[in-house]
């Protein structure tokens, strides 16, 4: 076996404390890390890059889909390479090369029009393709492995008190996601948007080698146990029960399809709401200002939901969750078809925050807790896989709906018919 600790001076098993909780710490700081990948780090780019580009908002989202589309191709790989390699070099690669993606998107206009004045062409498809490979690469390392490869290695090393560490992580995480539109906001405002991607793209390096040092994959690798249990004979009776599905194995139960198809609405609906969010609202008649503050009430009532639903996870069915999930839903696509009513925008804030609430619960402890830790790599990834997929359609039609048919809120007859399908489907839904 190769040495676990290359590279690195820490020692897990030398410290004075259970390294579970520094792998916590470092690990949650990843999934922060890939916020430039995720939509709620991008769409903040999406006015001034595309009319800088010279993109239309259709032709920009649609960029958006083809780059998340092929990045959904690769991610399931990932998984596998996870399984393989482990967190420490699956995640330092993403990082580095998120990094790298910034740099390159944030010389965007200058390689665009580099490469028309090559082939002496002027064409916004020129712009266009740079674009979207860019995208590509940002989402596939961000959103995709990034993320993954973060929030797996936190539950790697928690077992039994896997739900309390998540709601820890969760906290952490929400409050970084609901504060990030406002950040890169700033920066934009203040130092304009390649400047931005730059400050971005150097924290990512910097914290790349921090993987190198902090990142470890699992605590048997370094003669620990799950939880920083030293008790023999408890492991080895948690060890005898625990069944270890294949992604195969796992692709044959209805769970896997039930949660993982809820989980890919989730993604969709929260994308297209936040790639579009400034116009939604505009477009209902409330200002910019309006637009981006409504993320902090989602994060606080996603805050409480994931901390007492982590929490209790270590005691509930799962199945519970998924119905609620799928209730918020319901409620966040009522909202948004009754948007420009008084009361439309609490249902739209309700329904989001439960549903991302409970996302960062399901998404992180269900997965090990239905399908065991051996093969976790292959099953997130190609989970990952349906969640990438379903944020690369959404921008664009979410775009359609308003371009074409008139109004954002028409996306919720295609919401509400997905949503009716999982319920029915759920109804038999049980833990593997």
């Amino acid at each position: 076996m190769n040495n676990k600790n290359k590279f690195s001076f820490i020692k897990p098993k030398s410290f004075p404390f259970f390294y579970g909780y520094v792998v916590l710490l470092v690990g949650s700081i990843g999934v922060l890390a890939s916020i430039p990948g995720q939509t709620v780090g991008v769409s903040v780019f999406t006015d001034p890059v595309k009319d800088a580009l010279g993109l239309t908002r259709n032709q920009f989202s649609n960029a958006y889909m083809i780059g998340t589309l092929l990045s959904a191709f690769f991610v399931a790989r990932a998984g596998v390479l996870f399984d393989k390699f482990g967190a420490r070099y699956v995640a330092f690669f993403s990082a580095f090369f998120l990094g790298i993606s910034l740099l390159l998107c944030s010389q965007s206009v200058t390689i665009s029009k580099g490469i028309q004045s090559l082939l002496n062409i002027k064409s916004w498809g020129v712009a266009f393709v740079v674009i979207t490979i860019l995208f590509f690469a940002i989402r596939f390392f961000g959103q995709g492995v990034l993320t993954m490869s973060s929030r797996n290695m936190i539950m790697m090393w928690f077992d039994k008190n896997r739900g309390k560490i998540n709601a820890i992580s969760s906290i952490t995480v929400s409050l970084g996601f609901s504060s990030a539109p406002l950040f890169i906001n700033y920066l934009i405002d203040g130092y304009g948007w390649e400047a931005s991607w730059q400050v971005l793209a150097f924290c990512l390096l910097i914290f790349s080698f921090c993987i190198i040092q902090l990142y470890r994959n699992r605590p048997e690798d370094f003669g620990l146990k799950p939880d920083g249990n030293s008790k023999q004979k408890k492991v080895t009776k948690k060890v005898e029960v625990e069944k270890h599905f294949t992604l195969q194995e796992a692709k044959k139960t209805r769970a896997f399809w039930m949660i993982g198809l809820a989980l890919a609405f989730n993604s969709f609906f929260t994308t297209g709401f936040t790639f579009h969010v400034v116009s939604i609202f505009e477009s209902e008649n409330y200002s910019k200002t309006e637009a981006i503050a409504v993320f902090l009430p989602i994060s606080i009532i996603a805050i409480m939901i994931s901390t007492l639903g982590n929490i209790l996870s270590d005691y509930l069915h799962h199945k519970i969750y998924l119905y609620i999930m799928l209730f918020a839903g319901i409620l966040a696509s009522l909202g948004l078809f009754l948007l420009g009513n008084g009361f439309g925008i609490y249902l739209l804030i309700i329904g989001l925050g439960v549903f991302s609430g409970l996302f960062a619960v399901v998404n992180a402890v269900t997965w090990p807790r239905y399908f065991g830790r051996q093969h976790l790599g292959a099953i997130t990834g190609k989970v990952m896989s349906f969640l990438v997929i379903a944020s690369a359609v959404a921008p664009s039609l979410f775009s359609y709906c308003y371009t074409t048919l008139g109004a954002y809120s028409n996306i919720s007859y295609l919401t509400g018919v997905f949503l009716l399908f999982l319920l029915i489907g759920s109804l038999k839904v049980k833990k593997p």
